[in-house]
């Protein structure tokens, strides 16, 4: 009998998840990298034309920044950061908008609480409050609401996954099953259950009810809203055998998998806003452009 896709990986003792999920200590000079994107985000919304901060919901971290596109009823990115749901911000990414911007598009790049003060359950549903309220906000921000493209890095794509299988309309009867059009996951974490024994990651206190739950690849969207999953050719095993996971178990959804030469769990991030990269593409393909 063929063995099935969530359970053809290798033993997961905590030594191995440690490993294979902790990014930092695979990457020594990652300060350099967040340094460089903090920077990067400041001169973005001193130059960008942006409306920063606005609240989707209740909560202090429940907020976005949206810039907005050239000409009206273009499509709209919405970005998701990763730092396994306990770290980073979104104004870490607002160098992310301005190609975008220039390409036709408007981008929104989303907050939420960070875990473990905020569960990963509540995360999800911060980030679906925050695609329902882009969606009821399209006409006067000036975005298309019917082209809203989720997309986020590690655990931002767990939560762009975790969109695509949302059922809108029993989140809110006002919403469209299709509330998102589409969505790219760079890095993304599908199987949380190796992420459950990661020592690093104990204070996520994550439990095999919220595994089971919480892992995209444990269920099948209703609708085949088109994905493109990538990963860094140079990531650990574990995060390409993740990518590859969520094409496995999603067939209807994933149109295709990026493998990105060169590239480490970090440095995918800035393919993302190189206009001449495969992943820029991939996005703006999504998009409509």
């Amino acid at each position: 009998m063929p063995v099935h896709p969530l359970h053809d990986h290798p033993a997961f003792t905590p030594a191995f998840c440690e490993r294979e999920y902790n990014n930092l200590a695979r990457i020594p000079d990652h300060p350099r990298y967040t340094a460089r994107w903090a920077a990067d985000g400041a001169l973005a919304r001193r130059t960008q034309s942006a409306q920063l901060g606005l609240r989707y919901g209740d909560a202090p971290a429940e907020t976005l920044d949206y810039f907005p596109p050239r000409k009206p009823g273009a499509p709209l990115l919405v970005f998701i950061h990763g730092g396994y749901w306990r770290a980073l911000n979104k104004s870490d990414f607002s160098w992310l908008a301005p190609a975008y911007v220039a390409r036709g598009a408007a981008v929104a790049i989303v907050d939420y609480g960070l875990a473990p003060a905020t569960p990963i359950e509540e995360i999800v549903r911060q980030m679906l409050r925050a695609h329902a309220w882009l969606y009821r906000h399209a006409g006067e921000l000036g975005f298309d609401a019917r082209r809203i493209v989720a997309s986020g890095h590690s655990a931002g794509g767990h939560l762009t996954a975790m969109m695509l299988a949302a059922r809108w309309r029993e989140w809110a009867p006002d919403l469209p099953a299709g509330l998102v059009a589409g969505g790219l996951a760079l890095s993304g974490l599908f199987d949380l259950e190796p992420v459950a024994l990661a020592p690093f990651l104990a204070n996520l206190q994550l439990t095999q009810d919220q595994v089971s739950k919480l892992s995209p690849a444990y269920f099948v969207p209703e609708r085949g809203t088109p994905m493109i999953a990538a990963v860094g050719a140079a990531e650990t095993d574990e995060f390409r055998r993740q990518t590859g996971l969520i094409a496995a178990c999603w067939p209807r959804n994933v149109k295709r998998t990026l493998v990105l030469p060169d590239c480490h769990h970090l440095d995918i991030c800035d393919r993302l806003a190189d206009p001449e990269d495969a992943l820029f593409g991939a996005a703006c393909e999504l998009l409509g452009l």
